[in-house]
């Protein structure tokens, strides 16, 4: 029988367990290992069928067992210690607390998924996870962050395989009572909310959930309530799924409604305003317009409030190819806001300025997320050293006159954070050799170029832990894929030959990703019966464990998962290749620590960043993988391998992928395998773990969270303070004026001519070549902008390459015709052709950076006639 109405019976802990119920909540236990060994203890038959999830433990362990542990005092020792740890975890200074002034008093950090814990499933892949981690380093440093989200009731999707390997999809109902959340609740105990107005009069109200992750509060918004209509209460249903106006809701909700349960949040907490607003990707991104429109509400006009916000506010693209960008039909956008709907104080032409595509190549019908988070935004980046140069490129429209190089967007590499990826074994090698204290602060906090003490293991224990660590993948995947193959329809007389999937002694290659096409799952099949000699080869095996869910929609990916299937099904080979189903972070922290060497194979450079390879690296596992995101940055022949790619314009697809498939072959049977199975004089594979080691000493400090969210403060977060306090009311009024006076008189801005005091076209080495420019500048004045000389060597068609600028310096009085004469040395500090011209910018000391607006202002060919000149 089926119950008509469902409720969430909480358990009452005796007195002296009461502290157990704090430390549920605050999903510090995620990354905090003694606390979950304090809650594994409570029950350990209850913890396993819990999925390690506190919460759930505490609502399944039975009433005796709970006044047995009251009365335990070795538990009741336990469980002050941990209580108290969490407490000096709270309220203890950390790496934040320390640093110089301006720092901003609080950030808030925007994201449409987050990746904390598997029991709490609110993530579908990489941009959850980083946005968990973000949020997890952010607390370990005590950096004053406020995370916004959605709270999904169905989450992302369950996947299992039908008996033919088609993915199929579910989504489990998730009660946020059963889950480790608090709900946010007004000062007379009511909920609070948040409220958002629909055309024709509707409202779309969402109610406001907190997770406390460590010190961070996480808000997650949910439109699950009663007071909404069933259209509205299914706009948070799932992560990424339904049509173009459910997308545009849940982003509505994620950007406006976020921003006011930041408000609401800090209302009823007392907890600082926030300074700096981080959006982490497009979606997000109208929160810029809430934030407009309250600074209207206060009096101040549009144009000034735009640039209020920009000042303050972050933007991170993930996404390295136009089509993974949220676009809306304008007509769409037009309707949700306005007179009749959201945001009624702001002329709806302005709203849809943001986000229109009015560039060369972009199309003018549709709105377009990536660009208004980079028009709200003074400070943008990319998410590897190499996306920021594609970033640079693909978003150079809205920049027009510079060079991709020149685009203001920088890049800051993701990290993952280590307490949460790194296995339990490796953190007590790495306690046992500097102390448990210093090795968490190395794995949290960093800071260290090197970590040395690695040097100090012996082989043998490096070579032990990376044997355990296999072994206990290979029980983990017989235990999934028995339920795996259960779930397909198979009988437990048919699954005998699980007990001989995998070996703990075999070289063993993990790869695990979302499945859209760029990432390349089957590239390993392009020659299957050379994989299969890999697999089964006499001498030098390998194995292969990998997982990955498409997206429900993309019927192509999940093609590609059935392909692979398939082949994994084989009774030749089934025993050395294996496809997992369900792959999500619990499947994750067993997978990455239990691989030797870890594949990645995308179309380069598609990948942004790719961090599995990082969180397999923390636990000295070996990189195999394309140059793309973070490998192509710090990839050196002692952290593993690079594949070889084809990916020249003129390639053609089918054809790159054969090269690039044998070339990952060749790299298996001729330098991995035969590294890994090589002994040495004590029988240990001396090499191997020598590049083990490495892994551990030099790439570990570069991968973690903890590097990137102390980056994201020194280089963003400050200075995005800095301006935010500089742009008073009357500030923002005074830039917003003088761009509107700047961009009416540029037309007459120009170049009017150039000469040089070189006589000849070569000059030597170190000499300094006197340059004289005269301008015409219309209305503006010289504080109003900057000469610049642009020189360096040139390529076949005189394009300046690694550009040196040098600001020129006005001299004398406006000549009769009201120009300016400016001067300055250009230093040929190069060989080879060598070239140069110069331009006008405009300049503020409130612009981040001189392309920020757009504007810029070159020789004509006239000009350029008269005094281009190429030094060879």
């Amino acid at each position: 029988m089926k119950a008509i109405r469902r409720f969430t019976v909480r358990p009452v802990l005796p007195d002296p367990l009461r502290p157990l119920s704090d430390l549920a909540r605050n999903l510090r236990w995620s990354w905090h290992a003694e606390t979950r060994d304090l809650f594994q203890s409570v029950c350990p038959e209850a913890w396993a069928g819990s999925g390690g999830d506190p919460v759930r433990l505490l609502g399944s362990v039975r009433p005796a067992r709970l006044a047995e542990l009251a009365g335990d005092r070795r538990f009741l020792r336990r469980l002050t210690a941990a209580a108290d740890d969490l407490d000096d975890y709270l309220t203890g200074d950390r790496w934040y607390q320390e640093q110089a002034g301006g720092l901003p008093g609080a950030v808030a950090y925007f994201s449409p998924e987050f990746g904390i814990t598997a029991a709490l499933p609110q993530y579908s892949g990489g941009l959850g996870i980083l946005a968990g981690d973000h949020l997890k380093a952010a607390s370990d440093l005590g950096v004053p962050l406020i995370g916004v989200g959605l709270l999904y009731r169905h989450g992302y999707f369950r996947q299992t395989l039908s008996r033919d390997g088609w993915q199929q999809e579910h989504y489990p109902v998730l009660d946020p009572n059963e889950l480790p959340l608090t709900q946010l609740k007004e000062p007379d105990g009511t909920p609070a909310q948040v409220t958002l107005a629909l055309p024709g009069g509707k409202e779309l109200r969402a109610r406001i959930w907190l997770a406390q992750v460590g010190r961070v509060p996480l808000l997650l918004l949910d439109s699950d309530v009663e007071e909404n209509d069933l259209g509205e209460r299914g706009v948070t249903d799932r992560l990424y799924g339904g049509g173009s106006e459910h997308r545009l809701l849940q982003e509505m909700l994620l950007g406006i409604g976020g921003e006011r349960a930041v408000r609401t949040y800090c209302r009823l907490t007392g907890h600082p305003e926030p300074e700096v607003f981080h959006t982490n990707e497009g979606h997000a991104g109208f929160l810029g317009l809430e934030r407009i429109a309250e600074l209207c509400a206060d009096g101040l006009d549009f144009d000034a409030a735009l640039e209020a916000v920009r000042g303050g506010t972050v933007f991170t693209t993930h996404t390295p190819v136009p089509a993974g960008i949220d676009r809306f039909d304008r007509e769409l956008v037009g309707r949700h806001f306005g007179a009749d709907a959201e945001l009624p104080g702001i002329d709806v032409q302005r709203v849809l300025a943001l986000g229109m595509e009015t560039y060369p190549g972009g199309e003018p019908n549709l709105f377009n997320m990536a660009v208004m988070g980079l028009r709200l935004a003074q400070r943008a980046n990319g998410v590897s050293l190499l996306h920021g140069q594609v970033s640079r490129s693909m978003f150079a429209g809205l920049w027009p006159g510079f060079d991709p190089e020149e685009v203001p967007i920088t890049s800051v590499t993701n990290g993952v954070h280590a307490p949460t990826w790194v296995a339990p074994e490796v953190l007590r090698l790495g306690a046992r050799q500097i102390g448990a204290q210093r090795a968490e602060d190395a794995l949290a906090v960093g800071g260290s170029e090197r970590w040395d003490s690695v040097a100090d293991i012996p082989d043998q224990e490096i070579w032990e832990l990376r044997r355990t660590l296999r072994e206990q993948l290979v029980l983990e995947v017989r235990e999934r894929l028995r339920v795996s193959w259960r779930q397909r329809g198979a009988g437990n007389a048919e699954l005998g030959w699980i007990d001989d999937v995998l070996d703990p002694d075999v070289l063993t290659i993990g790869f695990a990703r979302r499945v859209p096409s760029y990432k390349r799952l089957t590239l390993m099949l392009r020659d299957r019966d050379r994989l299969t000699e890999l697999l089964l080869h006499p001498e030098r095996p390998v194995q292969i464990v990998v997982a990955g869910k498409a997206h429900p929609a993309d019927d192509g990916g999940k093609r590609l998962v059935q392909e692979l299937v398939r082949f994994a099904d084989d009774p030749r080979i089934r025993h050395r290749i294996v496809f997992l189903p369900d792959y999500g972070m619990a499947m994750a922290q067993k997978l990455y620590p239990g691989c030797d060497v870890w594949l990645n194979n995308p179309l380069r450079p598609l990948e942004a960043c790719g961090t599995s390879g990082m969180k397999a690296a923390l636990n000295g596992c070996l990189n195999l993988s394309v140059l793309d995101g973070w490998w192509d940055e710090w990839f050196q022949p002692d952290f593993g391998w690079a594949i070889p790619t084809a990916d020249g314009v003129g390639t053609d697809p089918d054809r790159r992928d054969d090269i690039e498939a044998a070339a990952l072959y060749d790299l298996l049977e001729q330098r991995v395998a035969p590294r890994f199975y090589e002994r040495g004089r004590a029988g240990l594979p001396d090499r191997w773990i020598a590049m083990v080691r490495q892994t551990l000493s030099l790439l570990g400090p570069k991968v973690l969270a903890g590097r990137m969210v102390r980056e994201y403060v020194d280089r963003l977060y400050a200075p995005a303070a800095q301006t935010h306090r500089a742009l008073t009311p009357d500030t923002a009024r005074d830039l917003a004026a003088w761009k509107t006076r700047v961009r009416a008189a540029w037309p007459g801005v120009s170049v009017d001519h150039v000469e040089t005091t070189a006589t000849t076209p070569t000059a030597e080495l170190g000499a300094t070549v006197g340059l004289r420019v005269r301008v015409a500048l219309g209305t503006l004045t010289p504080d109003d902008v900057e000469v610049q000389a642009v020189s360096g060597r040139v390529d076949a068609e005189d394009r300046i390459t690694d550009a040196t600028v040098v600001p020129l310096k006005p001299t004398g009085t406006p000549d009769l015709e009201g120009r300016l004469l400016y001067e300055g040395p250009l230093s040929l500090d190069r060989t080879g052709p060598y070239g140069y011209t110069v331009r006008i910018l405009p300049t503020h000391r409130l612009l981040a950076s001189n392309a920020e607006m757009g504007l810029v202002t070159v020789p004509s060919e006239e000009v350029v006639e008269g005094a281009g000149m190429v030094l060879r």
